[in-house]
């Protein structure tokens, strides 16, 4: 008997959940449903997805309705997926309940957690022989920070991050930003103090700064099947990341290129770990050693996986062979493609490498990826919201990047 037709059902609503559902509507012309807080502008006059808006925040409202979601369309095959830490996690948490209606290719709790606390990241790469910055982790006790480590040993300026970003989005304090960049030990100070008065529990990270602008920086996307095979592996240069508060640091364009040792490096890390599903990796090349620094994987596809798709990996096909039980071998990327989600000459008057810009602009001349822009998706009235969209990042550049600098910050 022939499978029924696949129908993604993503929570979020961002640009990553747009293009996830686009991938699958165009391999298997699914039309899937995105379950969001509102409204968003991704999704805006979309023919690729039913938008279902519900409390995402809240982790027993999300499974109501994802449960809610899947009894109103009984019969029909529903694959959940998420590209969020926060619902990632509720989803895992909730998979006995979810299960009974939803296909779910995601990883165990146990591997979540492992993989979502960069401590325990740090400590597999150690075991592995993978690069990673300088550390000091930092705890918070009765409201009081307390640092395993010496502060004052680190190396100014250092990069702050949440250990569980998942954790860290429910935290509301003054000047949040999913990374920090501190100058001096005093900012450091001021900045765990305003985090311990938010009442956060959780392990807050202070890295060493790694030398170079975000042209250093690398994405890696790779998808490990039920079966303990890694199937999917796509790498790619980061050009420019999105710099407002919110989003700082997600990638905004990036050219794909192949590095084998960053492959290889993750194909053992999710090994160790007994990962499976989408995890999407953050790193950077020391101009000092030449080697690629390890930062953290996340337990989902990213935002940014349009690049994946575009360059051949086909997340969507890997995915539903999977699921499927449809054995795959490794398909490593090696298609150079040009993602972006900002205009092509916003993009390269931040890059400061003439060299790299050049090449930038001839892999434009063959077309850049962008997600928003599906041909299948194209009705005048969308046309004119994501055209605004995309205009809009000159102004949020303008207010929180407006000058390239050495170091991305």
């Amino acid at each position: 008997m022939p499978q029924r037709p696949v129908v993604p059902v993503v929570v979020g609503g961002d640009i990553g959940a747009y293009a996830l559902l686009r991938a699958f509507h165009d391999q298997f012309a699914t039309r899937g449903v995105v379950v969001s807080r509102i409204q968003t502008r991704p999704f805006a006059h979309t023919r690729i997805a039913d938008v279902r808006i519900a409390d995402v925040e809240d982790a027993d409202a999300l499974v109501e309705s994802l449960v809610s979601l899947a009894q109103e369309r009984a019969g029909e095959r529903l694959v959940l997926l998420s590209n969020a830490d926060w619902y990632v996690e509720t989803i895992i948490r909730a998979r006995d309940r979810l299960s009974p209606h939803y296909e779910i290719p995601m990883c165990s709790l146990e591997a979540f957690e492992r993989v979502s606390s960069k401590e325990a990241f740090q400590a597999d790469c150690d075991a592995l022989g993978i690069p990673v910055p300088q550390t000091v982790p930092v705890r918070f006790v009765d409201g009081a920070p307390v640092p395993d480590g010496e502060l004052d040993a680190l190396t100014y300026p250092v990069i702050g991050k949440a250990s569980s970003s998942a954790e860290h989005h429910y935290a509301e304090y003054a000047g949040k930003k999913k990374v920090q960049h501190l100058e001096t030990r005093g900012e450091v100070d001021d900045l765990l103090s305003r985090i311990a008065g938010s009442g956060f529990a959780g392990t807050y990270l202070l890295q060493e700064f790694i030398p170079g602008d975000e042209t250093q920086m690398r994405s890696l996307t790779a998808y490990r099947d039920a079966q303990g095979v890694v199937t999917m592996l796509c790498t790619g240069r980061v050009l420019l990341e999105e710099h407002t508060p919110g989003t700082l640091g997600i990638p905004a364009a990036i050219l794909t290129e192949p590095y084998t040792d960053a492959m290889d490096a993750m194909e053992r890390y999710l090994e160790r770990v007994d990962y499976r599903g989408f995890a999407n990796a953050d790193y950077k090349r020391d101009p000092r050693t030449g080697e690629h620094v390890f930062f953290e994987v996340n337990p989902r596809i990213g935002r940014n996986n349009w690049y994946a798709t575009a360059a051949g990996a086909d997340p969507a096909g890997h995915l539903m062979a999977d699921v499927d039980g449809e054995p795959r071998e490794q398909l490593r990327a090696t298609h150079e493609v040009l993602y972006s989600v900002v205009p092509l000459r916003l993009l390269t008057r931040y890059l400061l490498d003439v060299d790299l810009r050049a090449r930038v602009v001839r892999a434009a001349k063959r077309g850049v990826a962008r997600p928003l822009h599906n041909p299948a998706d194209g009705s005048l009235r969308r046309r004119a919201v994501i055209a605004a969209l995309t205009l809009n990042y000159r102004r949020k550049y303008r207010k929180h990047y407006p000058q390239p600098t050495p170091t991305g910050h």
